[in-house]
């Protein structure tokens, strides 16, 4: 039994040393977080008719929207400067023009004051239009006033599709992924709508963001207080690089988030080095800014500088999103030798992106990587050995145990039984 705890409480240590290795890898050289501005956060709520709608825990999504922004008012961090921006609030005619149009800044984005946000908030009634597009651009202005590297989000709660087109909602939120501003936008759907979720998902891909169906209205309080919360985290400024066409001529590279372009078919490559007793992680990312064929994939090999493969991760897609990602890890063993010298290893990023009819090959696709190099396990020597490597030996020594405990258990009971006969 005591064997057994010990087992139990060094397989606990194991994992929650290697979760805090996860959690909290070494600062980055480049792109470091630069948070000293503060974050901005513009909550665009659908107010249109259908919000009147009575299918969410008994009321109607008006209500778990309304109670949802008080909530989130007051757990709004200090820090943050907050706007709330409706949709479809004011208009309740049939004049499509004029619906197309109706959206308002309901509390501007700046220092909140929470009494007289909740005050704007609580006038609100579900009155027309659906226009997503224009208001996505309007809330992109809200937030692009001002100097500052601070992040800048835009939460989007609707409970339908856009109702404005030929303004394709995802088409906007490309357009303001474009302007460089650094405008990420999460979208909320209130209803498990097939075409919603469509729309709304291409929404927040096309800057980065998230999207989630919510149908309980803690639910919807949860996802919003986290993408407020998630607005005061550092903001990290990717730093340009330049990638080169084989191993021997690519630039070095601490760790840190990093930015090149890649032509459609062509390989990038990039060095880093790794200490004895040090784990790479890298991740790349490669966006399509343009129409591509479907069926297309992205590669990511670290190399020794010899050119033997150590490790590969990889991502294949077919036209449903604008950006692939895939990633990979390699922890060096450590060296008997005091100075040895780091490993030199080489990273290709490969894709198989190809070009619509009369799209333009050049400038290269947007390019993503992220490098970090932190404290690796002890006695690594293979990728397996950070997994589940060494969980294989703590599982045989358990099943040994066990088998062991199992004989002693069976001599015992017919020792007992022998006994109990001879008596």
């Amino acid at each position: 039994m005591i064997t057994r705890t010990r087992l139990a409480a060094g397989a606990c240590a194991l994992l929650a040393a290697l979760t805090a290795g996860m959690a909290f890898p070494a600062g980055a050289a480049a792109g470091e977080p630069t948070g000293e501005d503060a974050p901005k956060v513009d909550l665009v709520l659908d107010v249109s008719g259908s919000m009147r709608t009575r299918d969410i825990d008994g009321g109607t999504r008006m209500a778990a929207a309304k109670q949802a922004f008080n909530e989130v008012l007051d757990a709004t961090p200090e820090e943050v400067q907050l706007g709330i921006r409706t949709l479809g609030a004011d208009y309740p005619g049939d004049d499509r023009k004029t619906g197309c149009k109706d959206t308002a800044q309901l509390y501007p984005v700046g220092p909140l004051d929470r009494t007289e946000a909740k005050t704007a908030v609580a006038t609100l009634s579900p009155t027309g239009w659906t226009p997503i597009g224009p208001a996505l651009l309007k809330a992109a202005d809200d937030l692009d006033g001002g100097d500052g590297d601070g992040s800048k989000r835009i939460v989007l709660i609707s409970d339908g599709e856009d109702t404005c087109a030929p303004l394709d909602p995802c088409e906007v939120a490309r357009e303001i992924a474009a302007k460089g501003i650094g405008v990420t936008i999460d979208t909320l759907g209130l209803v498990p709508n097939t075409k919603l979720r469509k729309q709304l998902s291409c929404i927040a891909e096309a800057t980065g963001g998230t999207y989630t169906s919510v149908e309980h209205a803690d639910e919807l309080t949860d996802k919003v207080n986290q993408l407020v919360d998630r607005a005061a985290d550092p903001v990290v400024t990717p730093v340009a690089t330049e990638g080169a066409d084989a191993c021997a001529k690519a630039p070095t590279l601490k760790s840190g988030l990093y930015t090149d372009r890649e032509e459609f078919g062509q390989q990038r490559w990039y060095r880093v080095d790794v200490e004895p007793g040090r784990e790479l992680r890298a991740s790349v990312s490669v966006s399509a800014d343009r129409a591509v064929n479907p069926s297309h994939g992205v590669l990511l090999r670290a190399v020794t500088a010899s050119g033997r493969e150590i490790v590969r991760g990889e991502a294949a897609g077919n036209g449903r999103t604008d950006v692939l990602s895939t990633g990979l890890r390699y922890p060096k063993a450590e060296s008997d030798e005091e100075d040895a010298a780091p490993e030199a290893v080489c990273l290709q990023v490969t894709n198989s992106f190809s070009p619509a009819s009369g799209v333009k090959t050049t400038p290269g696709l947007p390019l993503e990587l992220t490098v970090d190099v932190v404290d690796g396990p002890s006695d690594s020597d293979d990728v397996a050995s950070f997994g589940l490597g060494r969980g294989w030996w703590l599982l045989g020594l358990l099943v040994l145990v066990g088998f062991l405990a199992g004989l002693l258990w069976g001599w015992l009971s017919r020792w007992r039984f022998a006994v109990w006969r001879t008596n």
